[in-house]
């Protein structure tokens, strides 16, 4: 956890990943400043301190590809092309969302730009992408379906069916591990007995690794390979060892009782933002400007959502199934 990143990447990718980072943190830190002043109903959970995950995975995959996430999913959303505006609008539970106002922050969804959406319940978007790869191979649809899932996941039963399926009929899918080391309070060690999802993948003739979420340019690199071999009917699992450095969701204080500040300065140090600077050696001037790029999305995003208005009373069974 306290090893530097190494891989060196030229300016313009290495402009491009932080962009892509800075935008979701920005973007997330005011979605908190939104729901404290009653923009934002209900609750959110993010993703600070882990957007490499998000950026890394996603920006290895092919414009036909799709994303399922869980409900610390606005990085994948953001990652993958979803417009900052309509997102922060379905946040807020406007009109303008991408869900109409009616998903909010966990049932957020764009399939026009792959993004199959955010899932409320814990584990719930894994065989989701089981049956959308599965399709795929049907069809004859070159496309890979990636997954996320946080380590609270990882002991949900439906995992170990997924992982199942997909070596069985050798799907295009890809499963994404993010371990912050935490479900809400309770630490992976406390809850996952044995050697982890990775050998618990590799169990089911999984390819699985486990990398380096804090270092985007590893986890790109790493997410390309096995994408590609998923693309060729060879099913993987990442686990990408990550961090979050806000609370569980916006009840829970950053500096829980649960996690010491130790801990929390430990991985702070290792921020993904500040490690893709240090590895790319991108100058202060060029970091100050795409910072200040990223605020003026996340800022104008969230104009965009409070000048929305809220639903109509005809909106409320649009879209639904019956």
């Amino acid at each position: 956890m306290t090893a530097q990143v190494q891989a060196r990447v030229d300016p313009d990718t290495a402009r491009d990943l932080y962009s892509r980072m800075a935008v979701i943190r920005r973007f997330e830190r005011l979605a908190y400043r939104a729901y404290e002043r009653g923009d934002v109903h209900g609750t959110v959970h993010v993703s600070i301190g882990q957007e490499a995950v998000a950026v890394g995975v996603i920006g290895a995959m092919g414009e036909a590809d799709t994303v399922l996430s869980h409900h610390r999913g606005h990085g994948h959303a953001l990652a993958k092309g979803v417009d900052p505006g309509q997102l922060m609008a379905e946040l807020c539970g406007r009109v303008d969302g991408v869900s109409r106002g009616k998903g909010g922050s966990m049932h957020s969804t764009d399939v026009a730009n792959g993004f199959l959406g955010t899932m409320a319940v814990v584990g719930s978007a894994v065989p989701l992408a089981v049956g959308v790869a599965l399709a795929n191979k049907v069809k004859g649809i070159d496309s890979v379906c990636v997954a996320f899932f946080g380590d609270g996941a990882v002991n949900q039963g439906v995992l170990y069916e997924s992982l199942n399926l997909a070596a069985l009929w050798s799907l295009p899918v890809v499963f994404v591990c993010e371990n912050n080391s935490y479900a809400i309070t309770t630490s992976a060690d406390e809850s996952t007995a044995g050697e982890g999802v990775v050998a618990r993948a590799k169990a089911f003739g999984v390819q699985a690794e486990s990398i380096d979420g804090q270092d985007v340019i590893a986890v790109e690199e790493t997410a390309a390979r096995l994408i590609s071999g998923a693309r060729a009917g060879r099913p993987a699992l990442i686990e990408a060892l990550t961090y979050r450095f806000m609370g569980h969701s916006r009840g829970d204080p950053p500096h829980g009782v649960y996690r010491t500040k130790a801990e929390l300065s430990e991985w702070t140090q290792r921020d993904p933002l500040t490690l893709l600077v240090d590895a790319a050696g991108l100058d202060p001037a060029t970091v100050e400007a795409l910072d200040a790029e990223a605020a003026a999305v996340a800022e104008a995003a969230l104009a965009f959502a409070v000048q929305s208005p809220v639903p109509a009373e005809d909106e409320l069974m649009r879209g639904v199934r019956a």
